[in-house]
């Protein structure tokens, strides 16, 4: 069960079953080299796998009839990323060429865990917690998708609607449709083994926690789940009881995950993440904080800039024709336009460019508000400017971090002055703004 098969480009076969839907209402009608081209888009940009393959799905997403597809997030944060964006982006053309898009909140899994990628068990996280994070994904993802089209609206809804209904027979029979060597061939189970870190049974049961949703979401099951290639694992055993369930193909569409130039996540997890509720002078600095090499990578997902000029900036790159700076600066732009709106995006970039030069004063630096009291290390870690308290810990040691223009080595120094300036990088600067004035 939900072994990750080598990606082939096979036809359609009689696994395949019909269906049955309603045809596609385009929200805006297209011409057929239009829908053909978002088609393409879907199955192309961004994508890491499509299974059981991008040919299968091609033939339904053209044959008029109107699939029903999802994305699920689990609100272990009360900020969505723009590590999201490439996902929400594809739940976009999926509603633009007619189909019924669902974006899922993961309210009842997140309060087990995603264990993903995770050398330990995640801490566990009250339901309070989790709809207080929860709260505010509908206004943060109306960045990109239109929950108020009249045609064809993205429904939003909750995995609690079944799996808080389940009773304990329930949650047996589920867990009696896969075996324990199938789910222990996920990668960091057998890593964690290994090593000898705990490896807990509720851990074992989320992906078909995350497998049922797929049955439940809409009537007689989900056609299309889109996710992130982390998750191909839980999306695949959603297909394998979808076709227990509907003896029907579940389609599962891997997305490439926002990463580094090395090969590292850009998320919560990993603290360089940029929140879709970054104002858009943080959000353009955040992008310029990234490496050169992020760029294109970034565009191809993040962006709706046509993959021809994706791809012509990454060639001008690589030649030399456009250096690193002016990319990131096209990059911020692009970004913080889509999110924001391209005034405030140029507004932005004349603020970095303003801190960067050092002609700021400190009434128009971006904010970051402190307690009083609060350490050097609490200011480093609320102004973003470093990943982690260890980060921040040793820019202060190595006098990376000054006050009011001072170098300040202690990282439990109580913070008083108006300026935090952390690095020598362009933009690394706060107007610090306390809730209470400190004490002197």
């Amino acid at each position: 069960m939900a072994q990750v098969p080598e990606k082939k480009n096979t036809a359609v076969t009689d696994t395949l079953a019909p269906i049955a839907r309603q045809l596609v209402q385009e929200p805006v009608p297209l011409t057929p080299e239009q829908r053909e081209g978002k088609i393409q888009e879907f199955l192309t940009r961004a994508v890491t796998a499509v299974y059981p393959s991008a040919d299968a799905l091609g033939v339904v997403l053209r044959s008029g009839e109107r699939l029903s597809a999802y994305m699920g997030i689990d609100p272990t944060a009360p900020e969505m990323h723009v590590g999201h964006e490439s996902q929400l982006l594809k739940l976009r053309r999926l509603q633009e060429l007619g189909h019924r898009v669902i974006l899922l909140i993961g309210d009842y899994t997140a309060m087990i865990g995603d264990p993903t990628d995770k050398s330990s068990a995640r801490v566990k996280l009250a339901r309070e917690q989790v709809l207080a994070n929860a709260a505010s994904y509908k206004e943060q993802a109306s960045k990109i998708l239109d929950f108020d089209d009249p045609v064809n609206p993205i429904e939003m809804r909750y995995n609690s609607e079944w799996l808080a209904a389940m009773n304990f027979g329930d949650v047996l029979e589920l867990m009696s449709q896969a075996t324990v060597q199938q789910l222990l061939q996920r990668d960091m189970f057998q890593k964690r083994m290994g090593e000898g870190k705990p490896l807990y049974a509720h851990e074992m049961v989320y992906p078909l926690m995350q497998g049922w949703d797929s049955v439940n979401i809409v009537e007689g099951g989900i056609d299309i789940e889109i996710g992130g290639s982390d998750q191909i694992f839980n999306m695949l055993v959603g297909s394998d009881l979808i076709r227990r369930e509907f003896g029907k193909q579940k389609f599962v569409v891997g997305g490439d995950l926002l990463v580094d130039p090395s090969g590292k996540k850009i998320g919560k997890t990993e603290g360089n993440m940029i929140t879709l509720v970054d104002t858009p002078e943080i959000m353009y600095e955040k992008i310029m904080m990234w490496g050169d090499g992020i760029v294109p990578h970034a565009l191809e997902l993040c962006s709706d800039l046509p993959m021809e000029q994706v791809n012509e900036i990454a060639r001008q790159m690589e030649s030399g024709e456009l250096d690193g700076r002016s990319a990131k600066q096209f990059l911020a732009r692009t970004i913080v336009s889509q999110l924001h709106s391209p005034e405030l995006a140029q507004q932005a970039e004349v603020k970095y460019n303003a801190v960067a030069q050092g002609t700021l004063a400190a009434e128009e630096l971006p904010e970051t508000q402190l307690a009083s009291g609060a350490t050097l290390v609490d200011a480093v870690i609320s102004s973003g400017l470093a990943a982690s308290k260890s980060a921040a810990r040793r820019l202060i040691q190595q006098g990376g971090v000054r006050v009011d223009g001072t170098p300040v080595t202690d990282p439990e120094a109580i913070v008083v002055g108006e300026r935090l300036k952390v690095g020598k990088k362009q933009g690394g600067e706060r107007r610090l703004v306390f809730v209470e004035p400190p004490q002197e």
